[in-house]
Formats: C-alpha cells, sequence, structure tokens
C-alpha cells in the first residue's frame, strides 16, 4: 500500500488494497472487476517489461492477460528481452501506435524516457512497473507501482546471516545495474553486511538477469573461492542457475537466497536447495497496472490524494519452507 498516503475510500482504496492485499476480504476477481468499474467497450493496453526470458517477466504478462479479461482489455506485448537497446526499439514502435493506457517496466532507468513521454504528451496514461523509468519528477507517469527492493535486499541477506550464525563469507550476484530494483536490492544487501563485520563480501559481480552468465561467473566463483558460506542472488532464476553449478560441483553446502519467489524457487526452498527468498509480486504489479490504466481511462481518474496513487508499494514477504506453500497456492490464481 501507498506508505505515504493511505486510501480514503472508493476505486483508490481498492486499487490500494489490492496491492496490498489482494483477496480482499474474500472479494472476487469478478467482483473486483465490476466495483472497480470494468470497461464496456474493449481498451486497448500495451505492456512491456524487462525480458520474458525472466520467469518474474513471464508470470506478470500472463497475470496481465489474466486481469485484461476481467476488465475488458486486450493487452498487446512489447518484449524488453533482457537488453536496453531491444526494448528501446519495442517502445519507439510502442510509441508510435495510439492505446487506451500503456504500462512498462524498463530494463534500465533513463533508456525509455523520450519514447514514454511522447506517449504521455499525445494523453496516454503511462503505468511504470516495478522499476523507475526515470525519476519520477522527470517523467509524469500515472502511478508507479513497486515493491520495496531495500527491504527485499536486506531481508533475505539477514536470513542468510541468521543462516550462517553472522560468520563466514558471502556472494552477491547484482541485475542489471542499471534496474532501479537491482540498485536497491544492493542498498538493502549492504546495510545488513554492514552489521555482520565477521562476515567477508567476496565478489559483486552483476548476472544481468542472465542465466546462461551467471552460470559462467558462478563456476569462475567456486573454483577461485575455495569457502563460500552464502550468496545471495537479485532474483530467483539467477539463484537456480548458480545453484546448478554448484551442485555439478558438489558444493551445496553454500546458503542460498533469492528474490522474487518465483514457482521454481518456492520448490527449491521447500525441498532445501535455497534457504530463502522474497516475493516480489509480479501479479499484483502487472493486474494493478491493468486496475490502474482502467480507472485512468473509464472513470478520468488523476493521480494525486484522491484519485490513483502517484506511489504504490507492493510488498511481499520473506518465503521459508514455513510459507512456500502457502505462497505457491495464491500464485496460481494470480493474486500475489
Amino acid at each position: 500500500m501507498d506508505q505515504q498516503d493511505p486510501p480514503r475510500g472508493g476505486r483508490r482504496a481498492l486499487l490500494t488494497a489490492a496491492a496490498a492485499a489482494p483477496l480482499l476480504g474474500g472479494l472476487s476477481a469478478g467482483a473486483l472487476a465490476a466495483e472497480m468499474g470494468r470497461s464496456e467497450k474493449p481498451l486497448r493496453a500495451a505492456f512491456s517489461n524487462a525480458g520474458l526470458q525472466a520467469t518474474w517477466c513471464a508470470q506478470g504478462k500472463a497475470a496481465a492477460e489474466y486481469w485484461g479479461k476481467l476488465f475488458n482489455v486486450d493487452v498487446t506485448w512489447f518484449d524488453g528481452e533482457l537488453n536496453a537497446t531491444r526494448q528501446r526499439g519495442a517502445i519507439d514502435n510502442m510509441a508510435s501506435q495510439r492505446w487506451d493506457f500503456v504500462a512498462i517496466q524498463a530494463f534500465g532507468i533513463g533508456t525509455l524516457t523520450a519514447p514514454v513521454r511522447r506517449m504521455i504528451d499525445s494523453g496516454i496514461p503511462v503505468i511504470d512497473m516495478d522499476t523507475l523509468i526515470a525519476p519520477l519528477d522527470q517523467v509524469n507517469v500515472h502511478s508507479f507501482l513497486a515493491p520495496d527492493n531495500e527491504f527485499m535486499g536486506a531481508s533475505v541477506t539477514e536470513a542468510l546471516m541468521q543462516a550462517i550464525g553472522g560468520e563466514g563469507t558471502i556472494i552477491m550476484t547484482q541485475g542489471a545495474l542499471g534496474h532501479t530494483g537491482a540498485q536497491g536490492r544492493a542498498r538493502g544487501f549492504d546495510s545488513v553486511m554492514k552489521r555482520y563485520p565477521k562476515v567477508e563480501v567476496l565478489d559483486t559481480t552483476p548476472g544481468d538477469w542472465d542465466v546462461t552468465k551467471v552460470a559462467r561467473i558462478w563456476d569462475t566463483h567456486l573454483t577461485k573461492y575455495p569457502k563460500i558460506s552464502a550468496a545471495y542472488f537479485h532474483n530467483d532464476d539467477m539463484a537456480l542457475a548458480a545453484y546448478n553449478v554448484m551442485r555439478a560441483k558438489g558444493r551445496t553446502d553454500i546458503k542460498i537466497g533469492g528474490c522474487d519467489a518465483m514457482p521454481p524457487a518456492l520448490a527449491a526452498v521447500a525441498d532445501g536447495r535455497m534457504h530463502a527468498t522474497v516475493r516480489n509480486p509480479s501479479c499484483r504489479i502487472h493486474g494493478g497496472a491493468i486496475m490502474a490504466g482502467v480507472a485512468a481511462v473509464v472513470a478520468g481518474e488523476k493521480t494525486g490524494p484522491e484519485g490513483i496513487p502517484k506511489h504504490v508499494i507492493t510488498d511481499g514477504p520473506v518465503v521459508t519452507k514455513d510459507n512456500a506453500g502457502g505462497m505457491a497456492w495464491m500464485q496460481k490464481h494470480y493474486l500475489i
């Protein structure tokens, strides 16, 4: 929920409540669509996220399409391909067309500013998802739906510190350095590590969300470092790619933490391959973008105290063996 500006009622309350507590006290998805104001005529929306190779992005696409059907929104996808240059080309293409609203997760901050401004200037509401397209004072997006990335980085790092007793060594494998989510996760990691002087940070090389690159990096790490107590990864895909290398080299004693709480990671936490992850709620972010766009177009909701919050915080919990099963069940219904 928007921590600085709590909802006062109506559509704003439903949007912020949907971000913070998607079951809404038992309100069904269909009832939510009716309450929010499902569009009577089909709406055209363009979506893009960092790259559908990433399971978080693929899950977000599925959730956007699911919620789009409920709200009578036809979703067209422009894949970012985990590449800033190719995503820029896709968004330039997007900006050459007319849409009722647009939702974008940028691969890197500042890479899409010009075409996004063109769309905003033409009157298209743009919803920013997960990572900043540009600082909010530089591009007037309709709303920004994102988790607290510093919390995510700090909470998983703290779980790893507890697992190794606050002594030993750790490696952080970062996402793309231009991604504001990755920047926040790194800050969260650093904030925790300052409290553990008996733990040495061996390496922080970015993996750029690329599982092939991560496998190469971790093959080198395991050769170079005979003792690695823990490893924190900025997303689960990278964590599991590194685990496969660890297993091949007989190094499965390393405590692993990830981010996103995607289904493969939930299974890995449940069976002990990973120690912890934290939910970056792809379903709520992409589904919330549908709701925000429909509210903007159908009801003319503006950004502000009585309208759509400018910044909606979409936090999720740390996931360990205790709650991995429940998290997996909820994701099957595109709720969290």
